[in-house]
């Protein structure tokens, strides 16, 4: 990875870290997921009159991402309504990597090297930290609920970074990619929110209008330079250095949102980054 390739993903992380927790800031997640995709699509539904058209061959990993991506923005908004930012975040960006090693490891027989076994016990020990760690207080059911939301959320991210990694590639252009996606990706919640709350939608989102169109503007931008960055250099150390958003987000929950025993959830987020980047191989 060269350093623009480097500069560009952590760029992505902190990015990502940053949108996310603008739509955790607004308690009513239907409304804060609208005003995202509406940012989304001010930013890329001009954007796709002037970047090439995909190739044909990225269109099915296109419309399977549009797909995933949904899933993923239901179980992203569920996680958000049931647990601390600084819990579930890291939770959802650190399952992916964690997960598709132990099923390479029982379905494909891929057993892990010392250092990518070293990994998998660092990055286990932050999931484990953080899923245990209620900030809340709430008791053991609704944190349950949020861990399970956001590891939900861990698979599909787990999902379409492969289907993403592979698009991308097929459709040689990674700013026409990223824009039909984003696009196309953005218009369900908000079609949604519109049907269901009518008359009310207007006057729910006006007061969060700025941060909202804010947030889905970061999150183009985030993805984008990921995607770019996947053109660039190999999927794996790309993923590994992207997760460098868990600590991003376990220290935005402690200093931005409050959340009590925001140290230890840093120091849990850094042991499951740092687990990450051990069991991705540099390949």
């Amino acid at each position: 990875m060269t350093p623009l390739v480097t500069a560009a993903v952590l760029a992505a992380a902190v990015l990502h870290a940053s949108w996310n927790a603008i739509a955790h800031g607004i308690k009513d997640q239907l409304l804060a997921f609208t005003l995202v995709g509406a940012g989304e699509l001010a930013v890329v539904g001009v954007l796709v009159w002037f970047v090439p058209l995909p190739a044909a061959a990225a269109w099915p990993y296109l419309i399977a991402s549009v797909l995933i991506h949904l899933l993923y923005m239901l179980l992203l908004m569920r996680s958000f309504e049931l647990g601390d930012f600084g819990q579930v975040y890291p939770i959802a960006r650190g399952t992916a990597p964690l997960v598709v090693t132990v099923l390479a490891l029982v379905f494909v027989g891929e057993r892990p090297d010392a250092r990518q076994t070293a990994g998998v016990a660092a990055a286990g020990a932050g999931l484990m930290g953080l899923a245990l760690w209620d900030a809340r207080g709430s008791g053991a059911r609704p944190r349950r609920a949020a861990v399970v939301a956001a590891v939900g959320t861990g698979l599909a991210i787990a999902s379409y970074t492969v289907v993403d990694g592979l698009g991308v590639r097929a459709a040689g252009t990674a700013l026409g990619y990223t824009a039909w996606l984003l696009m196309l990706q953005s218009l369900p919640i908000p079609l949604y929110a519109l049907a269901a709350r009518r008359g009310e939608l207007l006057a729910g989102v006006r007061p969060f209008v700025v941060r909202g169109l804010l947030g889905g503007a970061l999150s183009t931008v985030a993805y984008g330079l990921v995607l770019w960055a996947q053109t660039r250099a190999p999927l794996a150390p790309v993923a590994a250095l992207r997760e460098s958003s868990v600590v991003v987000g376990a220290a935005i929950g402690a200093l931005v949102f409050k959340e009590r025993f925001g140290a230890p959830r840093v120091a849990a987020a850094t042991l499951m980054a740092a687990g990450i980047a051990l069991m991705l191989r540099a390949g």
